[in-house]
């Protein structure tokens, strides 16, 4: 049995679905509330299947490149650490992706499911959180029902992205996503320090 409510904060912070709001504002302010829906879900779906491929695939690939996983897991932690610093000391998540925005046609894809939703943090830890030598099926099963929830999450505060925006105001998505950073950060040191830890059988 995982740690639900840690793996949940975990997605949560690298997903940051709450981010995701001003962007989904700004590359749907011309279509009518019935294609800001379909491009919610169309968003959704494919940050779905693209994080389900990494829980399923992830490991396997790295397998096949002889990539042992505990340094997967050390370079995977400080690429966390940094994507950690840029939501902290960064423009933020809702800023620069709301420039990624104005040069893209397919809104859905990008910047929506990439990288807003299936970033690379959160493609990391779908792989760090369901490695095989460490989780069972039922666990990585479970890992992976508290993923899609937090898309879930995100797909429900995307419909619902007037409301929240005009509630929090683009200065408070903006003090949400810092905090998140914050909270990841400590995440990727103690991944980094595990992964020392048993490539280097401490």
């Amino acid at each position: 049995m995982i740690d639900l409510l840690a793996t949940f904060i975990l997605f949560f912070a690298v997903i940051d679905p709450v981010g995701t709001v001003p962007v989904f504002l700004a590359v749907t302010r011309q279509f009518d509330a019935k294609s800001k829906r379909k491009i919610a879900l169309i968003a959704s779906l494919v940050a779905a299947g693209i994080l389900l491929f990494f829980v399923v695939a992830g490991e396997v690939i790295l397998n096949a490149m002889s990539v042992p996983l505990p340094a997967f897991e050390i370079a995977g932690g400080i690429v966390l650490f940094l994507f950690a610093l840029s939501m902290i000391f960064g423009e933020g998540k809702p800023d620069e992706e709301i420039r990624l925005a104005d040069k893209c046609s397919d809104t859905a894809i990008f910047p929506l499911a990439v990288p807003s939703i299936a970033g690379p943090g959160a493609m990391l830890a779908a792989v760090l959180l369901t490695k095989n030598s460490e989780f069972g099926i039922l666990e990585q099963v479970q890992t992976a029902a508290v993923m899609l929830a937090v898309i879930v999450i995100a797909y429900i505060l995307m419909l619902g992205s007037n409301f929240i925006n005009r509630l929090i105001g683009d200065g408070g998505a903006s003090v949400i996503s810092r905090v998140m950073g914050l909270i990841l950060a400590s995440v990727a040191v103690a991944s980094t320090l595990e992964g020392i830890k048993v490539y280097f059988n401490l």
